[in-house]
């Protein structure tokens, strides 16, 4: 998995549910008790596939020394939703500790329009 992320493809199959991950700072100055935006949103396709599109700048957004963790959790996921999908989804959905924090999830992204906009603005992992 390339971790420099492309542009979503605007003829993907049609989607089935996502969610959203935010990233969530516990050490340091920028700790905070609320998450930052979302820089992490997954796409659940009909068919089951999962898709993973990254915040365009992330690698800013995340503190230095969360930079190698949040990109082996990248990759971790990535093997991850080879093998088994829809329990990893099902993970993803409902995280509430660590680094990443699920934000909001759901079963329709267009009647979600800020996530809807998130989504063609994120870039996909290859």
């Amino acid at each position: 998995m390339d971790l420099n992320a492309a542009h979503l493809d605007g003829d993907a199959s049609p989607l089935s549910e996502f969610c959203a991950l935010a990233y969530w700072t516990a050490t340091g100055i920028e700790a905070s008790p609320e998450p930052a935006p979302a820089i992490v949103l997954v796409l659940r396709e009909k068919q089951g596939r999962l898709r993973f599109l990254v915040h365009p700048g992330w690698r800013t957004i995340v503190c230095g020394e969360d930079l190698v963790l949040i990109e082996s959790l990248l990759r971790d996921f990535a093997e991850r939703a080879k093998l088994h999908p829809d329990e990893l989804f099902k993970h993803l959905s409902s995280l509430g500790v660590g680094p990443l924090v699920t934000q909001e999830a759901g079963s329709d992204i267009s009647e979600h329009p800020s996530i809807e906009e998130m989504s063609l603005r994120f870039k996909e992992l290859e």
